[in-house]
């Protein structure tokens, strides 16, 4: 992944002053393995290449964490519980937070296709329905941005969304079009 690509994309967050609130308190609840990902981190960095608003299309903040000692619904909506309290209006209602270890048992339910389990966080963001939308970060105790982009991040900043090339999905075309309708710059290189 290139330096100059992730400084950018750190810019980009420490300038972003609610992405920023969200990061310090996750930091804080330390869950076990834990991420800000999808659409949190990878719009922030399409509205500053398009000159839109830093909030711009801004629906939520998706906080992954992975926990298999314990992945019943009930153990993670303790989890659920305990971000929401740690969090005020409008911020509570923003934040979705999921155990990654768990996202196996309802998946295929919801979105029609087989789902493996996941071995960490990280490995959630090699699943995504794009490339460029696998991207996430952690705020470390000594306040480091961890910046996590399997396929890295020249697609992103380059306005370019591909298919996942390790995890084909027929979501792909109507994600495509769902963000080209906010973003028209992006070039979207169809699904082979």
């Amino acid at each position: 992944m290139s330096a100059n690509l992730e400084g950018r994309l750190e810019e980009i967050v420490r300038e972003t002053p609610a992405l920023m609130q969200v990061l310090r308190r996750a930091r804080d609840l330390d869950l076990p393995d834990w991420l800000i990902f999808s659409g949190a981190v990878y719009q922030r960095v399409l509205n500053r290449l398009t000159g839109r608003d830093a909030d711009y299309g801004i629906k939520d903040y998706d906080l992954g964490y992975f926990d298999a000692a314990d992945i019943s619904y009930e153990a993670e909506d303790v989890v659920i519980r305990r971000v929401a309290a740690a969090f005020e209006p409008p911020m509570r209602e923003m934040v979705e937070v999921r155990n990654q270890a768990r996202v196996h048992l309802w998946f295929e339910d919801k979105f029609g296709e087989p789902y493996a389990p996941l071995c960490n966080t990280a490995e959630a963001l090699t699943r995504f329905v794009s490339s460029t939308f696998a991207v996430g970060v952690r705020l470390e105790p000594d306040g480091r941005l961890e910046i996590v982009a399997p396929f890295g991040l020249e697609d992103l900043f380059a306005l370019r969304l591909r298919p996942n090339p390790l995890r084909r999905t027929n979501g792909f075309a109507r994600t495509a079009a769902s963000a080209t309708a906010r973003w028209p710059e992006l070039v979207v290189e169809p699904d082979a």
